[in-house]
C-alpha cells in the first residue's frame, strides 16, 4: 500500500528533475548560440575596422566572393582577415587554458598569465631577440619556438614544485607565483643588458600585437587548438569531478595526479602557441572562464567550450578597440586587454576573498 502511494510522488519528482535539466540545457544552448552570433558580428566588425574603414556590408560581400572593388578584396583577405581570425583562435586558446588552470587548481585567480606560463614564454622570446645574431636559426622561427619551449618549461616547473606535496592545488599555485616572479626578474635582466634596438623589439613583443598575423601562423595555432580540444572534452567528466575536491574525485575513480599532468601539458601547448606568435596578452585567460562560469555553471562539457567562445569574443572585441581608441594608430592589444582585466581582477580578489582565502 505504501509503495502504491509513493509511486506517483517519485514519478513527479523524476519528471521535475528532468524538466529542470531540460531547462538548464536549453539555457546553455541559448547562451552558446548568442555568443556565437556575437562572435560572427565581432569578426565582421573587426575586419571592417582600420585606417580605411569598410562598411560591414562590403566585408560580407567580400567574404562571399561578391566584392565590387578589388581593393576591398585585397584589404579584407590579405591584411585584415588573418588578423581577425588569429584574434579568435588566440582568444579561444587563452580562454581554454585559463579554464583548465582554474579547474585543476580550484582557484578563481589562476590562469596561464598569473601563474608564470606567459612570463616564461615572454622570457624565451626575449632571450632569442637579445642573442639572436648568435643563433643558426632565423629569428622569425626561433622566437616562437623558444617562447613555446619556455612556456612548457614553466608548466613543468609549476608541476615539479607541486610534486613536493603530492601536487596539491595550494602548492601548485605557490609554485606558479614563484616562477612568475623568477621569469619577470630574468626578463628585466635581459632588458637591462639589451641593446637599444633589441630592447625596443622586446618591449613591442611584450605588449602583444596581432598585426604580424599571417595565414601560416593562423594554421599552426588552429592546428594545436583543434588537437587539444578533443583531449580536453574526453576528460570533461573527470574535470567536473575534480571540482568536488581531490578526495571526492579519487573516490569516484579519477586519477587526480595523472589528470593534472595531462592538463598541464595541454595548457603549455595552448599558451605557448598563442604567446609565441602574438606576444604576451594578459587577463583573457582570467576573465573569459569567469564569464563562462557565471553563465554556464561548472559542468565542464559546456564550461570549456563557453570559455573558448568568450575568450575568442573578448580578444576580438579588444582587437576592435585597439584600432579605434587612438585614431590613426593601433594600440598594442595587450594594453587593451590589461585595461579590461585589471579592474575585473581587483573586483574578483575583493569579492572572492572570504570564499577562497
Amino acid at each position: 500500500m505504501t509503495d502504491v502511494l509513493l509511486a506517483p510522488l517519485a514519478q513527479r519528482r523524476a519528471e521535475g528533475i528532468a524538466a529542470l535539466h531540460g531547462a538548464i540545457a536549453r539555457r546553455r544552448a541559448m547562451v552558446l548560440l548568442a555568443g556565437s552570433l556575437g562572435l560572427v558580428a565581432s569578426l565582421v566588425l573587426d575586419v571592417a575596422t582600420g585606417p580605411a574603414f569598410l562598411s560591414p556590408a562590403d566585408v560580407v560581400r567580400s567574404l562571399a566572393g561578391m566584392a565590387v572593388e578589388r581593393s576591398v578584396d585585397a584589404i579584407v583577405w590579405s591584411i585584415r582577415l588573418p588578423v581577425a581570425f588569429v584574434a579568435l583562435v588566440v582568444g579561444a586558446a587563452l580562454g581554454l587554458s585559463g579554464a583548465i588552470m582554474q579547474t585543476i587548481l580550484n582557484n578563481p585567480l589562476a590562469s596561464s598569465y598569473t601563474l608564470g606560463v606567459s612570463a616564461g614564454a615572454g622570457f624565451g622570446a626575449a632571450l632569442v631577440i637579445v642573442i639572436g645574431v648568435a643563433l643558426p636559426v632565423p629569428e622569425a622561427y626561433a622566437v616562437p619556438v623558444m617562447a613555446f619551449l619556455f612556456a612548457a618549461l614553466a608548466c613543468a616547473g609549476v608541476y615539479a614544485i607541486g610534486q613536493t606535496r603530492d601536487a596539491s592545488p595550494e602548492m601548485l599555485v605557490l609554485g606558479g607565483i614563484a616562477l612568475l616572479f623568477l621569469f619577470q626578474a630574468l626578463l628585466s635582466l635581459l632588458q637591462f643588458v639589451a641593446s637599444p634596438e633589441a630592447l625596443q623589439q622586446i618591449v613591442f613583443w611584450l605588449f602583444g600585437s596581432l598585426q604580424k598575423a599571417t595565414w601560416g601562423k593562423l594554421a599552426i595555432i588552429l592546428l594545436v587548438l583543434v588537437a587539444c580540444v578533443p583531449c580536453l572534452m574526453r576528460d570533461a567528466w573527470r574535470l567536473t569531478a575534480l571540482k568536488l575536491g581531490d578526495e571526492r574525485a579519487r573516490g569516484l575513480g579519477v586519477d587526480v595526479r595523472r589528470l593534472r599532468l595531462r592538463c598541464f601539458a595541454l595548457v603549455s601547448a595552448l599558451t605557448g602557441v598563442a604567446v609565441a606568435f602574438v606576444g604576451t596578452i594578459g587577463f583573457v585567460g582570467l576573465v573569459a572562464p569567469h564569464v563562462a562560469r557565471m553563465l554556464m555553471g561548472e559542468d565542464q562539457r559546456s564550461f570549456l567550450p563557453a570559455s573558448a567562445l568568450f575568450g575568442a569574443l573578448l580578444l576580438s572585441l579588444a582587437s576592435i578597440a585597439s584600432k579605434t581608441v587612438l585614431p590613426g594608430a593601433v594600440v598594442p592589444i595587450g594594453i587593451v586587454t590589461s585595461l579590461v582585466g585589471v579592474p575585473f581582477f581587483v573586483w574578483l580578489t575583493v569579492s572572492c576573498r572570504r570564499a577562497f582565502w
